[in-house]
């Protein structure tokens, strides 16, 4: 044995060093877990088992060990506990109540300190710790069962009146958890407040919603239930009792505001004139009510009449002398006990008969402001809205004293209230604008024999109200105006209207761009529109805008319109030339005879429109032997007559160009134009001189005739394929990417035109004006530099030949641009 001892002696030490260290920070060898509330002998474990000691102890030394539990001071664990010396197992040994042992949301435990030796020496020590597990074994528990609390009437929303929370007994966290829930009808105006302390525990309180009414209700009854979170919870009651307290916000009120009494001229002093009764919802001395005579009471109906302070039954106390006043106005009222005391009045009428026939008297009293017999109202009053009380009296007696009233009006209706009293109502809507003043009369008349009726008048001034949006004149508002006009010019004015009153009716204009576009426009407060600079026709021809406008009521009402200004054309823009482009220009011609006498097409712009823009051209000079003729319409310019070779020569043309305005305007170009006569056409003109007189006239005539047809048909024929071939190879380079233009190639001294680049333009006889992209893409464009002249020649049907002159000038040349067509030169065959 004692080897065996010995070997271990090192883990044994190991253990108590495990053993110390777990003690001195409450580690624990072994731990076991018990419910309260078991009963004594209640298993916990088996200490031998568990700790595996018996293992380092030979097995015929098992008998040896003895498992002894230490005491602890006076805490008595081991009065809770019991350890079987032998076998080492653990049992309770009394009831354990967490409750008693442990605190609330603390770990409940308890340590038990067991010896193991063997025989009689000491081997160790075991920690083992017992965790006593809390069972949800109470339920919350309020103080009491009933808690009664006040708020007052002046208590605004947010009060707080703290109630006792519950409390659990339990220990567990779980099991001790209070959750709270206010249990009350929909319309009670209170909630509950829960808030946690720093120890934990719950601070609840009730909460007021909404300002408290006693007059409407003095009692409320509220339940709070507590429940814990145990697993099967447990639950409490508190009934919450909630008394509203008074204050005095209640005015006495008496059952009618007028009391219209009457009383005979013969009755007894002391006898009972009318009983008042006030009534106030307070209790308490705020609802205690006293009666007096207001200072607003005259000393002589005071002398007649007495009130009882606490009652308010009025007395007769002296008799009434003939000729006395035969009614009178008391004023009563009546006061509570509050502090401060609050009151009311009510008005007493005491009529006194004097057994006689008297027409019926009529009191109209007006809801709204009067002015003596005028009232005002205003026009958005509803229909049906009351307006004015109308009370009838009459001290007649019998048949005498009994009245019937009507009134007559399409706007307002009498309403009969009860004997002797009506009201007068809307019974159709009034407008200001149409009527604003009305004047109305109820007619009264008695049952007596003979009748009696009276009669009262009294008007009604009907007050505006913004009720009618402003209203333009016109759908649309178009104006004209002229170019070039000084700035705050006036373009026109517009007119809207608004008729109502005042402030409503004043109405402010302003001006709205479409898409935020500025305008040069400013609007007066009056609805004048002024230009604010000078306007341009040639920028911008029309203006399209609104104008707004609105009037000066709460809310304010406004409207817009549509307001359109054509800008009209000034004649401030001289004509200028676009062919020839430069001043002066030089244009060579070569003449062929049998071809046409087109020469070349003038073309001018004119920035203004319609008749400022509308143009004719004229030769101004340098046509001194009427060589040339200018068509006056399209500028086209051609000779008149068959040319000589005599007519060869420089022509210093000057041309001018007049607008159709007022006044009109021009401007002027020159052209210096060599002109060249072909040998063919000396050679034919020999030919003709040698002929007899009739046959070369006719033969003449047939050979311009067949020269014309032979060669106008493929010159024709020709010029058009070259155009369409132009276009169309001029839109297929452009959707290629490539840059487009028409040039002629030259070969042999000559100028070629292909076939698809030629043209043709018609003699003068039944010419018209080409359009611009035409001219733009068929005249000679001027650039300074001396250039050739063309003429032409028929070739084959596929190809035009120009022949090129090389003749050298100071004057700028005219060539085809990069977009011409097949116009070389300014000559056009």
């Amino acid at each position: 044995m004692l080897p065996y001892l010995h070997i271990n002696r090192d883990r044994l030490i190991l253990v108590n060093i495990l053993l110390s260290f777990c003690s001195q920070y409450l580690c624990a060898d072994l731990t076991y877990y018990v419910e309260e509330e078991k009963g004594p002998g209640t298993y916990l474990g088996d200490l031998a088992a568990d700790s595996h000691l018996l293992e380092s102890v030979p097995p015929q030394d098992h008998s040896l060990i003895k498992f002894t539990q230490l005491q602890q001071g006076s805490g008595s664990v081991s009065q809770l506990f019991h350890i079987h010396e032998k076998t080492g197992k653990l049992y309770t040994a009394q009831t354990l109540d967490s409750e008693t042992l442990c605190i609330y949301n603390v770990e409940c435990f308890r340590m038990i300190d067991v010896a193991v030796k063997r025989a009689n020496s000491f081997i160790w020590i075991l920690k083992v710790k017992v965790i006593i597990q809390d069972i949800n074994d109470h339920q919350p528990e309020f103080p009491e069962k009933q808690v009664n609390i006040q708020f007052s009437e002046n208590d605004r929303k947010g009060t707080k009146i703290s109630i006792p929370n519950a409390v659990d007994r339990d220990v567990g966290v779980l099991n001790s958890q209070i959750t709270y829930q206010l249990r009350k009808s929909k319309d009670e105006p209170f909630t509950l407040s829960v808030s946690k302390s720093l120890d934990g525990t719950s601070k609840i309180s009730i909460l007021l919603e909404e300002g408290l009414d006693r007059e409407v209700k003095d009692l409320y009854m509220l339940h709070i239930m507590a429940k814990d979170g145990g697993s099967q919870p447990k639950q409490s009651i508190l009934n919450i009792q909630i008394y509203v307290t008074d204050v005095n916000d209640n005015a006495p009120v008496f059952s009618r505001d007028v009391y219209n009494v009457s009383v005979k001229n013969d009755n007894q002093v002391a006898s009972p004139v009318v009983a008042l009764s006030a009534r106030d919802l307070d209790v308490g001395k705020n609802g205690r009510v006293s009666y007096h005579f207001s200072s607003k009471t005259s000393d002589i109906a005071k002398s007649h009449f007495e009130l009882n302070r606490g009652t308010g039954d009025i007395f007769l106390s002296k008799r009434f002398n003939s000729g006395q006043k035969q009614s009178y106005k008391l004023y009563v009222t009546a006061t509570d006990e509050g502090n401060p005391p609050l009151s009311s009045i009510a008005i007493v009428q005491i009529n006194v008969i004097d057994q006689q026939n008297n027409a019926p008297s009529i009191d109209v009293n007006f809801v709204s402001a009067s002015t003596g017999d005028t009232v005002a109202i205003f026009e958005d009053i509803e229909v049906g809205s009351f307006i004015a009380y109308v009370k009838v009296t009459d001290y007649d007696m019998g048949p005498n004293g009994e009245v019937t009233c009507n009134m007559h009006h399409d706007k307002f209706q009498l309403e009969m209230l009860g004997p002797k009293e009506y009201k007068i109502i809307i019974k159709n809507p009034v407008d200001r604008e149409t009527e604003d003043y009305h004047r109305l009369m109820i007619n009264c008349q008695d049952k007596g024999s003979p009748p009696l009726h009276s009669e009262s008048q009294f008007s009604i001034k009907v007050m505006d109200v913004n009720d009618v949006q402003p209203q333009f004149s016109r759908e649309i508002f178009k104006f004209f105006m002229y170019e070039n006009e000084k700035s705050k010019s006036q373009v026109g004015s517009i007119n809207a209207t608004d008729p109502d009153l005042g402030p409503a009716g004043k109405l402010t204009y302003s001006l709205l761009a479409s898409n935020k576009n500025f305008l040069p426009f400013q609007i007066m407060d009056d609805g004048v529109i002024l230009s604010i600079v000078s306007l341009d026709h040639e920028f911008q021809d029309i203006y399209k805008f609104q104008v707004f406008v609105k009037d000066g009521g709460t809310p304010s009402l406004n409207n817009t319109v549509n307001v359109i200004v054509e800008v009209k054309d000034k004649n401030d823009n001289a004509p200028y030339f676009t062919y020839p482009s430069v001043n002066p220009c030089s244009l060579d011609v070569t003449y062929y005879p049998h071809h046409t006498k087109n020469i070349t097409v003038l073309k001018a712009a004119d920035r203004d429109s319609r008749e400022n823009a509308f143009l004719k051209y004229e030769i101004i000079a340098g046509n001194e032997n009427q060589l040339f003729t200018l068509n006056h319409y399209t500028g086209l310019l051609s000779f008149t007559r068959v040319v000589n070779p005599q007519d060869a020569g420089l022509y210093d043309l000057q041309f001018l160009v007049r607008d159709s305005g007022t006044p009109s305007l021009s401007s002027t170009t020159s052209l210096a134009l060599t002109l060249t006569v072909s040998n063919e056409t000396s050679e034919m003109l020999n030919a003709v001189h040698t002929q007899s007189g009739d046959k070369i006239h006719l033969y003449l005539l047939i050979l311009v005739v067949l020269v014309a047809v032979t060669v106008s048909v493929p010159v024709t024929a020709a010029m058009s394929l070259c155009i369409i071939r132009c276009k169309d190879r001029k839109n297929t380079l452009n959707r290629d990417g490539e840059s487009v233009s028409c040039k002629c190639v030259s070969e042999q001294g000559r100028l070629i035109c292909p076939s698809h680049m030629t043209s043709y333009w018609p003699d003068t006889s039944g010419f018209m004006a080409p359009d611009s992209d035409m001219a733009s893409n068929s005249l000679p464009a001027c650039n300074g530099q001396k250039g050739s002249v063309l003429g032409m020649r028929s070739q084959k049907s596929t190809e035009v030949i120009y022949e090129v002159s090389t003749s050298i000038s100071s004057y700028p040349q005219c060539h085809m641009s990069d977009q011409a067509g097949p116009l070389a030169d300014g000559y056009l065959t």
